[in-house]
């Protein structure tokens, strides 16, 4: 009786031993094999207007959209072909970026709800040196 428990014993030890190491061997193949891939081609800037009020706009151009960040509010919008230079929209709203002027609107008002110009940059001064 006492050779068939410890071989029963024996057994249930090798069994556990074995099962253990088997899905230990699983999940480390699973956490090797499962890699997110980034391809996304982003940019973000944030602008400020003249009244202080900052919007911030990550553009995707893998996928031809963008997002734009303003007043807590987060608005996506698709890049549009036809339009001059970068314009984005969606039903309500439009975005542009043409020569720096940089312009957020509600569409169906025709109400500007961001504006930044992109400041001028002053000339280098012009010394000339005297002999």
């Amino acid at each position: 009786m006492k050779k068939f428990l410890q071989i029963i014993i024996f057994g249930i030890i090798a069994f556990s031993v074995t099962a253990c190491r088997h899905s230990a061997k699983e999940s480390e193949t699973l956490t090797n094999t499962i890699q997110p891939v980034n391809t996304d081609d982003i940019t973000k800037d944030v602008f400020k207007d003249a009244y202080g009020d900052q919007m911030e706009v990550a553009i995707n151009n893998s996928k031809n959209t963008m997002t734009v960040h303003l007043d807590g509010k987060t608005y996506e919008l698709k890049k549009s072909e036809d339009l001059p230079e970068y314009t984005a929209s969606n039903a309500e709203y439009q975005y542009s970026n043409i020569r720096g002027n940089i312009t957020f609107l509600k569409k169906n008002v025709d109400m500007v709800l961001f504006h930044h110009t992109k400041e001028k940059q002053q000339p280098a001064s012009t010394k000339m040196a005297s002999y």
